[in-house]
């Protein structure tokens, strides 16, 4: 089967699961999908916006139910949760709102806000309106780079600046991981 027949027959499913633990990446390669026509961009916004809050609910309520146990077990990790707990308490609804956007966090700050026992409806109403915001946001950024890069490949002269952009922003993202490597953990 072709790659594009693929694309067309389980794109959509393959947002929702994936987006059930992060996102950014598919959002993002289903936006440029929809830009070249193998997808449809509102059912890429309703895929990724279904699987993104179902993932995240999942995760707060795991820790609703689990998190307190857990922390319960490893008593070397009560005095942590207990200020992360406080620091939840605080900034409740700017991290729920917000979450999302930070890579790589995405089910381990939701479980963290059902342990600390955040209202439910308010984690869902918060949770829902940034999922839209997000998949919004990286859907029309994929779509968007897709058009430029088909004008790259169409506009062979822009070919060597692409590529060389390509590099540069590897490299950067190789430093700055190998920088937080060596300055280790947060306290």
């Amino acid at each position: 089967m072709e790659a594009g027949a693929l694309i067309r027959e389980y794109g959509y499913w393959a947002i929702f699961f994936v987006n059930l633990f992060e996102g950014e990446t598919i959002v993002l390669l289903a936006g440029a999908a929809a830009h070249f026509g193998y997808l449809e961009l509102p059912w890429v916004f309703a895929s990724g916006l279904a699987g993104s809050v179902a993932g995240d609910q999942l995760w707060y309520f795991l820790g609703r139910w689990w998190g307190p146990r857990i922390v319960s077990l490893r008593p070397s990790w009560r005095e942590r949760a207990e200020r992360v707990h406080r620091y939840l308490h605080r900034h409740q609804d700017l991290l729920i709102f917000t979450f999302r956007f930070y890579y790589g966090l995405r089910a381990v700050i939701p479980f963290a806000i059902g342990s600390a026992r955040a209202p439910k409806l308010r984690f869902f109403l918060l949770n829902f309106a940034s999922a839209v915001l997000w998949t919004v946001v990286f859907a029309c950024t994929g779509y968007l780079l897709g058009g430029a890069a088909e004008r790259v490949v169409a506009d062979r002269r822009y070919v060597p600046y692409a590529l060389g952009a390509t590099a540069a922003l590897i490299l950067l993202v190789f430093l700055v991981m190998r920088l937080r490597r060596r300055s280790g953990p947060a306290p």
